[in-house]
């Protein structure tokens, strides 16, 4: 039978690829089959890699372009997001924890919660469906919630999300998932072995607004001042970037897991807009208390000025 791939969004995060793993898993022991098989639009993130090593998983294979593919998407929906060929793909299915953003000419079946974390989601399918799920691949379900809830701290984090955490913990007989948490974040909050580049790239999404399409990245840190010492080299590679693409603004926020903030960098056509927007003068530094969630703080706040 011809494969179906399960895939994430470009610029691969722990959710998105081990969501693509998890719910593939889930697919071919549901319907007792072998059709199902995870897959990732880039390069995976460095916490991915290692959460993948260390619980005995392969990366997936890259799919640079998904033309004549049928395919299910995970961890987002809007076709910017996904990998190149997904307007020339037959896509089956969604499931997502984001806003829809998404247009078809087919009928498909759609799962989406207002939840912490796409793994949330698939953990859900896997106990309504009473369908067992091995230790190693809890252990990572488990890694990717804490992650994308920033080990509970998020304003995306739901009771829900909490309750699947102490069930995954269970059975990946992982008992203290806060070390787990700290751990995912200590790698990805180190910067010594990433380029500015890679510093600008690092977890980022494009967003579609009336006014625009906007790249926006997101980083994790547990000291601003460590980021603080690259941010110039960062802002010039931003610079760059929005040379190449023309993106109409380029944002990068540094999340401060500890104290609950953000720190942005931003490169804008649109100064009066974004000031509005964030609510703060583009010209001296921009901390944001208590921003902490791309999806349910950054986004909504452009939304209310450039999606007009």
């Amino acid at each position: 039978m011809e494969k179906i791939y399960i895939i994430g969004h470009k610029s691969p995060d722990l959710d998105s690829v081990v969501s693509a793993i998890a719910y593939a898993d889930f697919k071919n022991k549901l319907e007792g089959v072998n059709i199902y098989e995870p897959a990732i639009a880039g390069e995976p993130n460095k916490e991915t890699k290692y959460i993948l090593d260390r619980f005995g998983f392969d990366i997936p294979q890259k799919l640079n372009n998904l033309a004549g593919k049928k395919v299910i998407l995970v961890d987002h929906n809007e076709s910017s997001q996904s990998a190149d060929g997904v307007n020339e793909a037959e896509i089956l299915g969604i499931l997502d924890h984001h806003k829809l953003n998404f247009s078809y000419n087919m009928p498909v079946e759609v799962k989406t919660l207002p939840w912490g974390s796409s793994c949330s989601i698939v953990m859900k399918e896997y106990l309504q469906n009473n369908i067992q799920i091995e230790k190693n691949l809890a252990s990572i379900m488990l890694s990717a919630v804490l992650a994308d809830s920033v080990i509970t701290k998020s304003p995306t984090c739901t009771e829900m999300d909490e309750k699947i955490i102490e069930e995954l913990s269970k059975i990946s007989g992982i008992s203290d998932w806060k070390e787990l948490g700290m751990e995912i974040f200590k790698i990805s909050a180190s910067t010594d072995d990433l380029s500015a580049e890679e510093m600008a790239t690092n977890d980022a999404k494009e967003f579609d607004f009336k006014k625009g399409k906007f790249f926006i990245n997101q980083l994790n840190t547990a000291d601003l001042d460590v980021f603080s010492k690259r941010g110039e080299e960062v802002l010039e590679a931003m610079k760059k970037l929005k040379k190449e693409r023309g993106y109409p603004t380029i944002i990068t926020f540094v999340t401060d897991i500890i104290k609950g903030g953000s720190k942005f960098l931003v490169i804008t056509d649109d100064k009066e807009g974004m000031e509005k927007a964030l609510g703060k003068n583009l010209d001296e530094e921009i901390y944001l208390e208590g921003v902490m969630s791309r999806k349910k703080q950054v986004v909504p706040m452009l939304s209310k000025i450039f999606d007009k």
